[in-house]
């Protein structure tokens, strides 16, 4: 016979600085995107950041399109800390054939993050994305703030993606 599992696991103790982001969130008014070589764009979104007693959080990101509500972009992937530092990196890969590692610091509650590192698939769509950054933080509200900012071959980094959301869990 089989024991039920339904204890919570504790939060491993390198990521009780990031206990704030965990939860699912949902975006409590559309979002904005624009870029030079897109059409602006509203987007509603859902983030869930959750752990397992690792070292890590995972995530999922899903975005859909405001109006229509169809599936536009989805990134997953893992959050991990340098123990005994601020420094914090995001692990992650989107439906569009991007792969990346961001690296940053954590002060407070905010999240500030560049990325390292950005691989594609052989055929993914031009112009290619070069480079991109990323802040989160939480405001006084309780609300989460995101913003990228992205830069590709034919575009200095300029922000691309804004958006606020309020915790659903």
């Amino acid at each position: 016979m089989a024991c039920p599992m339904n204890h919570t696991v504790e939060l491993n103790p390198v990521l009780l600085p990031l206990d704030w982001l965990l939860g699912t969130w949902e975006s409590d008014e559309p979002g904005e995107g624009c870029f030079p070589t897109i059409k602006p764009f509203h987007y509603s979104e859902t983030l869930n950041f959750s752990h397992v007693g690792q070292p890590v959080i995972n995530f999922m990101f899903n975005a859909f399109h405001a109006e229509s509500k169809k599936p536009m972009h989805r990134e997953c992937g893992f959050i991990r800390m340098q123990p005994g530092t601020n420094r914090v990196a995001f692990i992650m890969a989107q439906n569009s054939g991007l792969v990346e590692i961001e690296e940053g610091e954590l002060t407070g509650q905010q999240l500030n993050l560049q990325s390292q590192a950005v691989a594609r698939i052989s055929f993914a769509r031009e112009p290619h994305v070069q480079q991109i950054s990323r802040v989160f933080q939480l405001r006084p509200d309780g609300r989460l703030e995101q913003t990228v900012s992205m830069a590709t071959d034919s575009q200095a980094l300029m922000q691309h993606l804004h958006i606020t959301y309020r915790r659903a869990s």
